[in-house]
């Protein structure tokens, strides 16, 4: 069944901060939240705004904050083409979108590819964020995964609508989503399980799961970090199995302004698990 905000809107954390926005070529779901200097959340591949559920409320005491679906996830419209998946159009869109609400973030808080973007938007694009934060950010390519062969495959699968079909139905299957999120090392309670059913349930959103795969290629961020001026956060959780741990090393040695802070026993979903812990983060680092 597609996501769909007449139907599913009621249910949604923080619906009522909820716009749509045409920009950069993308119909955007954003939540806008809050008063003071603005704080840009975004959400990793396969997550949604529900992914901030519990950062948002507390967040919004002191900042104005900004969160999107990334194109095509939730409840977002997928982009006009496919390379509207790109790293360089998301950031693009991204950019756009933040125009249109004349809002111009401080900080950036990214999740896993969501923290490629914001590298991405500081780089490329100039974003002068204050600070930006990833969480178990997926900032370079694995090791020993082969970039393009996996890119072609990501790409097959999203080019039918045979493999995303197949998902939705298994989303049917409590127990498939939580192995899911179990091998990221992240252990959520019912309600964000539940979220994460109602997403992979969505043939569309899991279409642009795949094709977001099939289009991204992380050695741009590779090459953009030793450019990078922010100060970068690397936020590691010490169960994560999804971004291996040792990776945060690999990144803080071409990023002159990284610093490590690891979280252990916290898996891929760490800001889902300990959601106050990167809420007291954002405000310490407001202070500075």
């Amino acid at each position: 069944m597609a996501l769909n905000w007449t139907r599913h809107g009621a249910q949604w954390p923080h619906g009522h901060c909820s716009r749509f926005v045409n920009a950069g070529g993308v119909n955007w779901h954003v939540q806008v939240a809050g008063c003071g200097p603005a704080v840009l959340l975004l959400h990793g591949t396969g997550a949604s705004t529900h992914s901030w559920r519990d950062l948002i409320a507390p967040l919004a005491t002191r900042f104005t904050v900004v969160a999107p679906d990334l194109p095509g996830h939730g409840f977002s419209s997928p982009p006009t083409t496919r390379q509207g998946y790109a790293l360089p159009d998301m950031a693009r869109s991204l950019a756009a979108l933040l125009r249109d609400l004349d809002i111009t973030p401080r900080w950036l808080m990214g999740h896993s590819a969501g923290a490629a973007i914001g590298v991405r938007m500081a780089v490329e694009l100039g974003m002068a964020f204050r600070h930006i934060v990833a969480v178990n950010g997926a900032l370079l390519p694995l090791r020993g995964m082969p970039v393009p062969a996996f890119s072609l495959a990501a790409r097959l699968l999203s080019a039918t609508s045979l493999i995303p079909g197949l998902v939705a139905r298994r989303a049917s299957d409590s127990n498939a989503v939580k192995r899911l999120i179990g091998n990221t090392g992240s252990h959520i309670g019912p309600e964000g399980m539940a979220f994460y059913r109602t997403l992979m349930a969505d043939p569309g959103h899991v279409t642009a799961v795949l094709s977001m795969m099939g289009q991204w290629d992380l050695r741009l961020i590779e090459r953009d970090l030793p450019r990078l001026q922010i100060p970068l956060l690397l936020a590691v959780g010490g169960n994560d199995r999804t971004v291996p741990p040792r990776e945060a090393d690999r990144v803080r040695s071409l990023a002159a302004n990284a610093q490590i802070t690891l979280l252990p026993g916290l898996g891929h979903l760490a800001h889902e698990e300990r959601p106050q812990l990167f809420v007291e983060l954002l405000e310490n680092l407001s202070k500075g």
